[in-house]
């Protein structure tokens, strides 16, 4: 469970620095054109933030054991697998660690034991 809420708030805070540099509108990022899902940078630096938030604030929850923390950490870490992958067009290398790290989160909540359960 450890293991888990660490990467949580290490995926969390690597979102929350992509979201930053996002709406900062870094030169970081790679403009394309004709992709599907094709919003404005600052419009996925909003989405990033607020997943890179909930992220590291459940990571913290579940230092605590706290269940809902595990639930609210599997179904952001999908969200943020998702939006990650909408993102690769922007940043393909950051896009796939994050998504390789989100997997993870969503492993470790899944296999590891419940409080008292030892």
């Amino acid at each position: 469970m450890v293991f888990a809420a660490v990467l949580m708030i290490f995926g969390g805070f690597m979102a929350i620095f992509e979201g930053i540099a996002a709406i900062a509108k870094d030169d970081v990022f790679v403009a394309t054109r004709n992709y599907m899902f094709q919003w404005n940078l600052t419009g996925w630096g909003w989405i990033h933030l607020i997943l890179g938030i909930i992220l590291v604030a459940a990571g913290f929850a579940l230092f605590s054991g706290a269940v809902w923390a595990r639930v609210l950490g599997v179904a952001v870490a999908g969200l943020a697998m998702i939006a990650n992958f909408m993102w690769l067009p922007h940043y393909p290398f950051w896009a796939l660690t994050l998504i390789a790290v989100d997997l993870f989160i969503i492993w470790a909540l899944c296999v590891a034991p419940r409080p008292g359960n030892t």
